[in-house]
Parts: C-alpha cells; structure tokens; sequence
C-alpha cells in the first residue's frame, strides 16, 4: 500500500471498523473497541462515539485532515445509519461506502446500500465481510485510486456484485 494514500474509517459502535480494519491490514479479523484514534500503517480507526455524537464531528474533520480516503461504515445488520444524508460531502475526501457483516443471517444488504447511497452522493460502495475476506482487495485498490474518476473506473472494470458506484442522491 503506497503511503501516499491513507484510510479512515468512520462508523457506529458495533458497526465492524476494527475488525475490517484487521482484515485490511493482512490480520485476523477480531471484535475489539476502539477506545482513541488508531494509526496504524495506512489506516486510521477511530471510535464510533466520533460518529454517533454529532459534538465529535470535529474530530472527525480534524483527522480527515491527515487522510485521502474516507471510509463511511454501515452495518448490515442495523436498520439504521448514523451518518446524516451528504455527510460524505462535507469532507472534501474520496468517500467509499462499505457495508459490513454482509455474510450475517440478519443482514440486509439492498437496505445498507441504500442507506449509504443518502451519505455518499458519489462514490463506490463495497459490500464486505472480513471473515470470509470478501471486499477486502477491492477497498484496498480503491484507496490507492486518487480521484472519482479512477475509482469509477475501478468499479467498470471490476466484474463484481459485490461493488458498485453510486452517482445520485435518488438511485
């Protein structure tokens, strides 16, 4: 991974950010709680309080400072999403959406996507589950991608249903 380019990941609590970041960074995924910002390597996990309480948001805003890619979490297994609609737009960084537990019996995928088209006006979205390594090598070429228009052309030439790009708030 060229150190160029740097994830973070932005989430709720539960939502899976520490255990993709895991599997992101080559390890075996694993349930932990991210007490602070971690930096580790080109990722950067925060904690999902920085999401779920709006008082945090400058945190957030502050470390998308030090990052190229913004990485907006959304469990497949919650109805709903902490992110308010465009909140994708007020970073001024790559976005890409991520649905995680895809492989959980209570998912429900077609909803997570449709949650994360409202905070991500434009973008991809990549469908994952870090326990069956599914997802995984696409996030990681999509944060060494350096603009929209690399990462549209990722997702077109990628033979997958598992990613897509989203280019409308009404899709």
């Amino acid at each position: 991974m060229s150190k160029k380019n740097r994830g973070m990941l932005v989430g709720a609590i539960g939502a899976g950010k520490s255990t993709l970041a895991l599997a992101l960074l080559g390890r075996k995924p694993k349930a932990i709680k991210t007490q602070s910002l971690t930096y580790e390597d080109w990722l950067v996990d925060t904690p999902g309080e920085y999401t779920e309480n709006p008082m945090y948001y400058k945190n957030i805003m502050a470390t998308a400072l030090e990052v190229t890619h913004v990485l907006f979490i959304q469990d497949a297994t919650r109805k709903k999403t902490i992110f308010p609609p465009g909140f994708s737009t007020g970073l001024n960084k790559l976005p890409i959406g991520i649905v995680t537990k895809a492989d959980d019996e209570q998912a429900d995928i077609k909803h997570s996507i449709k949650q994360l088209k409202k905070v991500i006006p434009k973008g991809p979205i990549v469908v994952t589950s870090a326990k069956e390594n599914k997802g995984i090598q696409m996030i990681r070429d999509l944060v060494m991608c350096n603009s929209l228009s690399e990462m549209k052309g990722y997702v077109k030439q990628t033979d997958d249903e598992h990613i897509i790009f989203n280019e409308s708030l009404y899709k």
